[in-house]
């Protein structure tokens, strides 16, 4: 029986047809910043959606040909916004922490298989639609965006390496502190407040 897949998954499968795929980059992304309730539950879905649930379509669609045939590499593209609760930011940071985790899962099963899963958990990356969001600076603490090519550079020479990695020797910092040093209340509220601060949001 013919798995049922999402319309965007089925759309993409028919627009590449019998071309093979043998790496797959899952980049795209949604987010809402702002109180949770300050917007509708349908953006929250889509948010889902979009970040979450058509990724399973297309790991499963395309990642299932390449364990077939036994070749293949996928980048999973998350965030260390993941890594902790994140205010203002909350069902994108929740989606974020899925797709490490299923990354890791799928690095496990599926390298027996001669297919390299990773997990590339950036930061701020100065790509245009972060720049169209106007973020102010949170604190000194705080690194600063990273150039899109060196984020991808350092994913190429970790894939096959590692299951999931923070790339820019900053975020590697800023992580290590929220994660091990700090308390998790206190790694949650510095999260919040960062954003608070960033976009100059009011309760």
């Amino acid at each position: 029986m013919r798995p049922r897949f999402t319309r965007s998954t089925e759309q993409i499968a028919a627009a590449i047809g019998d071309k093979q795929i043998d790496f797959l980059v899952y980049n795209a992304a949604l987010s809402y910043i702002g109180p949770y309730l300050a917007t509708d539950i349908s953006t929250h879905k889509n948010i889902a959606a979009a970040n979450a649930v058509t990724q399973l379509g297309l790991l499963y669609y395309f990642g299932g040909r390449m364990v077939e045939r036994k070749r293949g590499g996928v980048v999973i593209m998350t965030s260390i916004a993941g890594f902790q609760g994140s205010g203002y930011l909350a069902t994108y940071a929740a989606t974020k922490a899925f797709n490490r985790v299923l990354a890791e899962g799928l690095w496990y099963e599926w390298r027996p298989h001669g297919v390299d899963v990773i997990a590339c958990c950036a930061g701020a990356t100065a790509t245009p639609n972060y720049i169209n969001t106007n973020p102010g600076k949170a604190s000194a603490l705080e690194p600063p965006a990273q150039h899109p090519e060196a984020v991808v550079e350092e994913c190429l020479r970790k894939i096959g390496k590692t299951p999931s990695f923070v790339s820019g020797t900053g975020n590697k910092w800023v992580t290590f502190l929220m994660q091990r040093i700090l308390p998790r209340k206190m790694a949650v509220k510095m999260m919040g407040d960062g954003m608070k601060k960033s976009y100059r949001i009011k309760d």
